[in-house]
């Protein structure tokens, strides 16, 4: 990456400094009793390395996170059950603060000795946060000499924390998940082994056009599933009976159609689709009448739902065929298990691939929230993007505010 990390300074210009790092914390939870239960602490195990750097370099580690979306302070959104998982994951005392800024919490952190760790309050308790005030930044920053993020998921979003900060601290340094997360997505971008094939699902089209315009002119192969197939198929005049599908962005399918021509890319659809009555999925009836319709000729009062068998094993083969993938977005409705093996299919082919050596990423959002439900170890990718919004936003191109604020690598000229 173009940003300077935390290893480009020397572990003695970290020693005993105070470093704020924006981590995401942002963790899924449930409510037992009285008690919040983390159910998923992936995100909480991603910042573990850059947090053990910066207590084994002996500086003062202050970790800032949200957590949920409060509209002021909610006592079912602090942060002390990620204190508590966090201090078991690193076998060391957590010092859980309960606020963000102000005297007190700068005393606590004058008091910290080198190699300490302590969490602030959920940083969005405060409004200010998310407007990026210039004044909440500059008193989050009074404590700290440096500012470090860590937190790629947030990285699209200008707030004090993300951002705002880097303009009272130096240096502003990249942590290693986000140092990873950039290298592995500009990987795929700059420099992918070919052949390279892109996988896009979801619901939509209209939240991945500038996706695919950025990507054509890269990829080899871009295989469309989900429900977002369908706005390309009504495009060409098929029948896909009450499937949804964005009237609106019909006329842009000629754009893309236009490019992929251009730049000699194949943009694949799915044959067949499994369908379902739409009056079963209104009343929600638990016994569904299951169909599998060619993608075109879908009848009326049938719902595609996901890509059916021929199109798991079509695409399936053709990742297999692949060196570099890039993935985003299920293949259907895979919160219901009917709807699922779509999904499975090409998750579990990606991880066939990523054994024979090919480069796999998967892009954050729904995509990852799928690996989990399937109980598919992370490590069975090259890559799982924690960010799905800025994941996104970076494969579009666009500049991403909590990165671009960060100090610039100074580059050597001969």
């Amino acid at each position: 990456m173009d940003q300077k990390t935390i290893k480009d300074i020397s572990q003695k210009d970290l020693e005993g400094k105070s470093i704020l790092v924006r981590v995401d914390f942002n963790v899924p939870t449930e409510k037992k009793g009285n008690k919040i239960v983390i159910t998923n602490d992936i995100r909480i195990k991603a910042a573990i390395p850059t947090i053990k750097y910066l207590t084994d370099s002996k500086a003062k580690v202050v970790l800032v996170s949200h957590f949920g979306r409060p509209k002021g302070f909610d006592a079912e959104l602090k942060m002390d059950p990620i204190a508590k998982r966090l201090s078991e994951l690193l076998g060391k005392k957590v010092l859980k603060l309960n606020d963000s800024i102000g005297p007190e919490v700068q005393s606590a952190i004058e008091k910290m000795q080198s190699g300490d760790i302590c969490l602030l309050e959920n940083i969005r308790f405060y409004k200010e946060e998310e407007k990026n005030d210039t004044e909440f930044a500059r008193n989050l920053a009074k404590p700290f000499q440096i500012y470090v993020n860590d937190a790629f998921g947030t990285s699209h979003r200008a707030h004090a924390s993300t951002a705002g900060v880097s303009a009272y601290l130096s240096p502003a340094l990249a942590g290693l998940l986000l140092e990873k997360e950039v290298d592995a997505l500009s990987g795929v971008l700059k420099n992918p082994l070919r052949p390279f094939t892109t996988i896009l699902g979801g619901s939509k089209i209209s939240s991945k056009i500038e996706i695919i315009k950025q990507l054509i002119p890269k990829v080899d192969t871009l295989l469309i599933g989900g429900a977002m197939a369908f706005t390309f198929v009504k495009a060409d005049g098929g029948e896909i009976g009450e499937s949804l599908y964005e009237e609106s962005f019909i006329p842009t399918i000629k754009e893309i159609n236009f490019l992929k021509e251009e730049h000699a890319v194949a943009i694949v659809l799915p044959e067949d689709m499994l369908c379902a009555k739409k009056e079963d999925l209104i009343s929600k009836n638990p016994n569904k009448e299951l169909h599998i319709f060619p993608i075109d000729k879908i009848p009326a009062g049938y719902t595609g739902l996901d890509i059916g068998p021929k199109t798991i094993a079509k695409f399936s083969k053709m990742i297999s065929q692949s060196q570099t993938l890039f993935w985003n977005g299920p293949m259907g409705m895979f919160e219901d298990p009917l709807f699922m093996p779509g999904t499975k299919g090409i998750a579990e082919a990606l991880v066939e691939v990523t054994k024979k050596k090919s480069v796999t990423v998967v892009g954050g959002g729904d995509s990852v929230s799928a690996i989990e439900e399937l109980g598919i170890s992370f490590e069975s990718f090259t890559h799982v993007s924690t960010g799905g919004g800025a994941s996104m936003e970076f494969i579009e191109g666009k500049t991403l505010p909590g990165i671009s604020c960060l100090d610039k690598k100074i580059s050597v000229k001969n």
